[in-house]
């Protein structure tokens, strides 16, 4: 293993070993807690620009598993831990991460105090960063300050749309690819949902076409408001009536398309072990989530909707009912593989949405 730096953009250097691909790279530094589902979050959409450091010390232990990830791609710009394992076991393992991320292009950082690292983006938010085998010249702090995530939705969004058909089909669904994890719609066709994946750029007449009986509003990544186009599609849709269940960013532009505002959070909420209250029951259920913005509760009409689930740590909005429409959203992750699995409920809801919807039609 090469020599390798980190520097962040308030100056700091971090000094620590290469694995994966070599070369260097800029991103958003951001950390997860998950202390498993490193294959789900190398793959997941939503870390598009971002370089992704794990708090829990030892990553790779149980190798690399194709059938559990939630794309084709690896959509994070790098990937930094404590203690890559060089000898995974498991009976379903097909590699280690050192060559997987090699194959994949994506460089790796090793060997650094990741506890530090995490505190600092605790203390001053969220920064970015650069991995580089050269010792970084003064310079580079200002270029690290200009790197800006743009434009991310189209880019990891599908091309075409294509069907996902279920071995007992019930419904039809939509679901609106912003980077989506493929867990979503597992989760759909297990309960009989036929799945047409489409673009994000799909207009509410090329949605309505497909005649669902649901819309499915996916994960992924960026700034929610910088979806102008999206945001009026949503819009549109939300008033015919069609049941509509989003989750992450798809909460979060649902939630702009109704009038209401989203905003940063310092560090976001990333790892399986955010618990949510649900305002309605009063339960506390611990989820898994990955998004670096939140619905601003002071902003949602009353009138319009309700909040629904409230996050413990910080009372960051959690999920929203509306009144005028037949929909509902959820900034955590219901489906998430590597769990917990305790809000899978939520995909039920949707399905009793569209069997109610059958029956008043």
């Amino acid at each position: 293993m090469n020599t390798t730096y980190l520097i962040l953009e308030n100056g700091m250097i971090f000094e620590g070993a290469s694995f994966g691909a070599q070369g260097e790279i800029t991103g958003e530094i951001v950390f997860t807690t998950g202390m498993t589902g490193y294959l789900e979050t190398l793959t997941d959409p939503s870390y598009y620009g971002q370089i992704v450091l794990q708090t829990f010390p030892l990553i790779g232990n149980y190798g690399i598993i194709p059938s559990d990830f939630e794309s084709a791609a690896v959509s994070a710009r790098a990937y930094i831990v404590k203690h890559p394992c060089q000898n995974p076991s498991n009976f379903r393992s097909e590699g280690d991460l050192d060559a997987f991320l090699r194959e994949r292009g994506i460089i790796g950082l090793c060997g650094i105090d990741t506890r530090a690292l995490t505190k600092i983006i605790r203390e001053n938010g969220v920064m970015n960063g650069k991995i580089t085998s050269a010792k970084p010249p003064e310079t580079a702090v200002d270029e690290l300050k200009s790197y800006k995530i743009t434009n991310p939705v189209p880019k990891v969004s599908t091309n075409e749309k294509k069907l996902h058909k279920a071995e007992n089909s019930r419904y039809t669904v939509a679901l609106y690819d912003f980077g989506s994890k493929e867990n979503i719609r597992r989760e759909l066709n297990r309960r009989g949902c036929d799945v047409w994946v489409v673009p994000c750029n799909n207009t509410p007449d090329d949605i309505l076409k497909i005649a669902p009986d649901g819309i499915m509003l996916s994960n992924g990544p960026g700034d929610p408001a910088d979806n102008t186009d999206i945001i009026a599609n949503i819009a549109s849709l939300l008033k015919t009536d069609v049941p509509m269940f989003g989750i992450c960013l798809g909460h979060q532009l649902m939630a702009l398309a109704s009038g209401f505002n989203t905003n940063k959070l310092k560090y976001g909420h990333r790892g399986a072990n955010q618990p949510v209250k649900d305002t309605q029951s009063g339960k506390v259920y611990i989820t898994s989530q990955n998004h670096g913005y939140a619905v601003v509760s002071g902003s949602i009409d009353k009138r319009i909707a309700d909040e629904w689930f409230v996050n413990v740590n910080d009372g960051t909005c959690e999920g929203i009912t509306y009144k005028n429409a037949p929909a509902y959203s959820v900034q955590f992750h219901p489906e998430a593989c590597g769990g917990p699995r305790d809000t899978g409920f939520l995909f039920d809801r949707f399905m009793n949405s569209m069997e109610a919807k059958k029956n008043a039609s």
